[in-house]
């Protein structure tokens, strides 16, 4: 009882701190999104959402797999480091077990210590983010002219490259501490991010207003970068002098051949996002909708409904975090039944927490729009959109697991099949119901998501479908 208790307690303590900074960071962004809304109006955060998926897109490429493989192997570091503690305790009373424990080390392929794999994924991750920044500010006039097809976002990708190589720093780091599960540096850094921009922009904006210049989109942008800097800054304060043991080619190594298919994952997700962020407009165009009220609409739906009905899933993107690095270690200690009970205890609480935040939406979602971003648009939305909590929320969860297993290429399908339906909707239902039709994609979108992760980890061998 005690050791389960024990065993428990880096999960619970985890979940925690990051559900705390990121429902802080939640609330300070969502009255960011008033003040945005009615500062900049629908039409501008239209603009501002459609640079959106660009900027997640270059996340995808220089820093997220990293920052997810850096967890995974430091939280398997940790463990063999342990063992090797221990070990050299004992090994003047037993010689056998320095053999076992070498034994062990070969086995698990696990070579070079934690502060190995942060210095690797810094390498890996800086690289990329230089090529990246440079590709995105040359060519961000093509891009936005050719393929957003609004030349009015040029400038806003221009600075969105800055941001770029401080958040690939960041990333790597908050990788490195949730593979320790110390989870104070990635939390606070969360909050510190989100606090720093909005400040930043708000002062932008007073400074603007004193010198009567208009409001200009490029001063949301610029507050990105401040808010980067400062979480970076942060993040590096902590990090204390180690001495790194073994190779940091074979830790590259490691780190390149997990991040690679999560990478294309997650860049191939958000390369089909972003086509779909392009087509919305266009489609509600070929509904009816003017230039002006398509790019409303998505401002709307995107920077006003989506936020709203995403804000409880602070608490499951925690356990997300969490669960990686613990399942990661489970598995490396070969403990099925602690897999199992995660598996278990994940559907309940996700769905538990999905179909009373869906109540919530139906009951108070219409006078959410009309008071809170006064509009009454938006409170249709998100009514519909409430639909989406429960299969939402569990599939971020058990997708953690998977990718804890080792199981990237899963998710990796799963992904692309739930942005497939996602992408049909636009391109046939849009143009025949309008925005509804996406809304309902995006609810099909996402029970399918669930339901095969759930369906994928029932049929992995060591858990067994009768075991679950």
């Amino acid at each position: 009882m005690k050791t389960d208790s024990l065993r428990n307690h880096p999960l619970i303590t985890g979940t925690l701190l990051l559900t705390l900074a990121g429902l802080f960071s939640r609330v300070i962004g969502f009255f960011y999104r008033i003040f945005l809304s009615q500062t900049i109006g629908a039409e501008a955060m239209g603009i501002y959402q459609l640079t959106i998926p660009i900027h997640i897109l270059t996340i995808s490429l220089t820093s997220s797999a990293i920052q997810t493989a850096i967890s995974r192997f430091v939280a398997q570091a940790a463990v063999n480091s342990s063992v090797g503690t221990n070990d050299r305790h004992n090994q003047k009373e037993n010689s056998a077990s320095g053999k076992l424990f070498s034994l062990c080390r070969r086995r698990t392929n696990v070579l070079c210590s934690e502060s190995c794999y942060l210095s690797a994924g810094l390498i890996l991750s800086m690289s990329l983010a230089f090529f990246c920044t440079i590709f995105l500010y040359q060519l961000s006039e093509p891009i936005a002219t050719h393929f957003l097809e609004e030349p009015r976002c040029t400038p806003l990708l221009q600075i969105i490259a800055f941001t770029i190589p401080f958040g690939a720093v960041h990333a790597c780091i908050n990788g490195y501490f949730y593979g320790l599960k110390k989870t104070f540096v990635p939390a606070t850094s969360q909050l510190l991010e989100q606090l720093v921009r909005v400040l930043s922009v708000w002062l932008f904006f007073q400074i603007s207003l004193e010198k009567h210049n208009a409001i200009s989109l490029n001063l949301v942008v610029w507050g990105m970068v401040a808010g980067e800097i400062a979480a970076m800054l942060f993040s590096i304060s902590f990090l204390r002098h180690k001495k790194s043991r073994g190779s940091r080619f074979h830790a590259v190594q490691q780190i390149f051949f997990m991040a690679l298919p999560l990478s294309a994952n997650r860049v191939l997700v958000n390369l089909l996002q972003s086509m779909e962020a392009v087509m919305l407009p266009g489609q509600l165009r070929l509904y009816g909708y003017s230039n002006a009220e398509a790019l409303s609409v998505y401002g709307i739906l995107t920077g006003m409904a989506l936020p709203m009905v995403l804000f409880p899933s602070v608490l499951t993107n925690s356990v997300s975090v969490m669960l990686l690095p613990l399942i990661a270690e489970a598995q490396e200690k070969q403990e099925q039944r602690y897999i199992i009970n995660a598996v278990k205890k994940t559907c309940f609480y996700s769905l538990l927490l999905g179909f009373g935040c869906t109540l919530m939406f139906l009951l108070f979602g219409k006078w959410m729009g009309e008071v809170l971003f006064s509009n009454t648009l938006a409170g249709t939305f998100i009514v519909t959109l409430g639909w989406i909590c429960p299969f939402l929320y569990l599939s971020t969860t058990l997708h953690s697991i998977l990718n804890g297993l080792g199981k990237t290429t899963h998710t990796f399908f799963l992904n692309i099949l739930g942005l497939g339906i996602r992408i049909a909707f636009v391109l046939f239902m849009i143009p025949l119901t309008g925005i509804k039709g996406y809304l309902w994609g995006t609810l099909l979108s996402q029970i399918t998501m669930a339901v095969g992760a759930l369906l994928m980890l029932l049929l992995h061998r060591p858990l067994g479908v009768k075991k679950l």
